[in-house]
């Protein structure tokens, strides 16, 4: 089945009007009919329904609820990417599988050796907003995990204190290996993980990461691209915890 995510205000008892572009795109795209079932969940809380067409017209598709999934697809661990500004083309495709594997929330982050800057940041919000929507979609999840605005990396350093655990993965790194500094936490609830733009991050920005709690982590033996970097983190943190 097809998922949808749509506002509360478009669920009433046990009906859901689907408009705008997702009414758009299921009729004219999809061909999707009458009678027909599809997913949808509700934008603010996640909670999600499997419902059946009922009827179709030029501005609305409007839907029975048959039932509230009670099952969840959503990690049992809260994790954010802080993640090192790369290039738009990796930026966006860390956004759409970085959802697909699972994350809560994606923050760009301007850092000392960041070779991008963004250019009318909130219409290239909106494009991020959308690709995040798009993979939710796809991937079934129940929430729209948000890309918030960017931060620099002394707000970065205030939100440490905010998880239970913050890792950085440092190419430098020769010691601590990310799989033991998880197999020590196993009993939290937030992970932050903080990666770096190709440049990679700064000595400083790594030491000020640590004074405020972070853990500085190495990924292996071989250096990994930013877009590599992030995946990697995130699917061994769901393999552990999820």
């Amino acid at each position: 089945m097809y998922k949808f995510f749509v506002e509360g205000r478009q669920i009433n008892e046990n009906t859901v009007k689907i408009i705008g572009e997702d009414k758009k795109h299921i009729s004219d795209v999809l061909r999707i009919k009458c009678k027909e079932k599809i997913l949808i969940s509700n934008k603010e809380n996640g909670e999600t329904y499997e419902a059946t067409i009922i009827n179709i017209d030029k501005e609305s598709i409007n839907c029975i609820i048959d039932k509230k999934i009670q099952k969840t697809v959503e990690p049992k661990i809260k994790v954010d990417l802080f993640q090192g500004l790369p290039k738009a083309d990796k930026f966006e495709y860390i956004i759409q599988k970085s959802v697909e594997l699972g994350i809560n929330t994606i923050i760009p982050v301007n850092m000392k050796y960041c070779i991008s800057k963004i250019k009318d940041e909130e219409k290239k919000n909106n494009r991020w907003t959308k690709i995040s929507e798009a993979a939710a979609k796809q991937s079934k999840r129940d929430i729209i995990p948000e890309v918030k605005m960017s931060v620099d990396i002394n707000y970065v350093c205030d939100e440490i204190k905010n998880y239970d655990l913050v890792l950085v993965a440092y190419e430098n790194e020769e010691e601590i290996k990310i799989k033991d500094i998880l197999q020590d936490n196993k009993e939290i609830e937030s992970i932050a993980i903080i990666i770096g733009p190709e440049g990679g991050i700064s000595k400083e920005e790594v030491e000020s990461l640590k004074e405020k709690g972070a853990k500085i982590v190495s990924l292996g033996k071989r250096i990994l691209r930013t877009e590599t970097a992030s995946l990697a983190v995130l699917s061994i943190i769901m393999y552990e915890y999820d």
